[in-house]
C-alpha cells in the first residue's frame, strides 16, 4: 500500500494533532508551534480565511508546494474531520484510540480509482418546523418540498443555511463547461459528499484548485467579503467549495467514497 501526504488543516494549535502521523497546517490567526506549516508566507490569501476557511491553506498548498510532476498520493482533512479505515467504520472512535485508526496508505482496492471523497450525507428528512422557518421562500415557490423528501436537494439545504438566492447567483458564475451540470446537480441531489476533503493525485489536484478557485474569484466579484455576516454566510466561499467538490470530483475523476469521522474536541 502507498503512503498518504496527509495534511491536516486546523485552525487551532490543539495538542492532540501533536501526536498524529499527518502533517499539521494552520490557518487563521492563532499562534502555532514550529510543527504547523503556515499559510502566511509566500503566495498566499491568508487575510481570507473568515471567509475560505481551510482553503486558505488549500491555495497556499497549490501555490507554493504541489508538483504536478510527482506521482504520488497527497490528501486533506480538518482538525476534527479525519479518514478513517474502512475496517473502522462504526467502531467507538475518541481522541484516545484516533491513531488506531486513522487511514495512512492507500488500501489496496483503492488503487484502481484516481481520487478519494467523504461518503455523503444526506438532506433530505429535514423537520417541518425547519423548513417553515428557515425554506419560506422556498415554500413559496414549490410547496411539495415540506412532504417529499426527493426534493429537499442541495439547493433548498444552501437556502436555508448560507443565504436564500446565494448559491443560484453562484451557478451563473461557473465554468461554461460545468454550469448546467453543476445547476441539474444541486437541484436534483439530495445528499452531498462533505468537508472539503479529498485524496488525489498531484495533476488531479491542480485541476481542481484551478477551477474552485477560478470560480470563487469571480463570486468575490458578486458577494464581497462585507456584507457576509454570521458564521453561516461568512464562510460562504467554503460552503460553495464543499458542494462544488462533490460535484466536480463526481464528473472529472474515477472517485471512491470512504469513511470518515467527526471527533469529540
Amino acid at each position: 500500500m502507498n503512503k498518504i501526504d496527509m495534511y491536516c488543516v486546523t485552525d487551532k494549535d490543539l495538542p492532540f494533532l501533536h501526536n498524529l502521523p499527518y502533517k499539521l497546517a494552520g490557518v487563521g490567526k492563532s499562534n502555532f508551534s514550529e510543527k504547523y506549516l503556515r499559510s502566511d508566507i509566500k503566495k498566499n490569501i491568508f487575510m481570507k480565511e473568515k471567509y475560505y476557511s481551510e482553503l486558505t491553506f488549500h491555495y497556499w498548498f497549490w501555490k507554493n508546494l504541489l508538483n504536478i510532476s510527482e506521482n504520488k498520493w497527497i490528501g486533506f482533512c480538518q482538525k476534527r474531520r479525519f479518514w478513517i479505515n474502512t475496517s473502522s467504520e462504526g467502531k467507538n472512535i475518541n481522541l484516545e484510540n484516533i491513531n488506531e485508526h486513522l487511514l495512512e496508505k492507500m488500501p489496496k482496492n483503492f488503487e484502481k480509482y484516481d481520487s478519494v471523497i467523504c461518503k455523503p450525507i444526506s438532506l433530505s428528512g429535514v423537520k417541518k418546523t425547519k423548513i417553515i422557518k428557515r425554506g419560506w421562500k422556498n415554500l413559496l415557490i414549490n410547496p411539495s418540498i415540506l412532504i417529499n423528501e426527493k426534493k429537499q436537494t442541495i439547493q433548498l439545504h444552501f437556502d436555508m443555511h448560507h443565504g436564500y438566492g446565494n448559491l443560484k447567483k453562484a451557478l451563473e458564475l461557473v465554468d461554461d463547461n460545468d454550469r448546467e451540470d453543476f445547476k441539474i446537480y444541486v437541484n436534483q441531489k439530495n445528499f452531498f459528499n462533505p468537508n472539503i476533503m479529498f485524496i488525489s493525485k498531484p495533476e488531479i489536484i491542480d485541476k481542481w484548485f484551478t477551477s474552485v478557485f477560478s470560480w470563487l474569484s469571480r463570486c468575490e466579484d458578486v458577494f464581497g467579503f462585507e456584507n457576509l455576516k454570521g458564521y453561516d454566510q461568512s464562510r460562504l466561499y467554503a460552503y460553495l467549495a464543499e458542494r462544488y467538490l462533490s460535484f466536480w470530483f463526481k464528473k472529472y475523476t474515477n472517485f471512491i467514497e470512504s469513511p470518515w469521522i467527526t471527533l469529540e474536541i
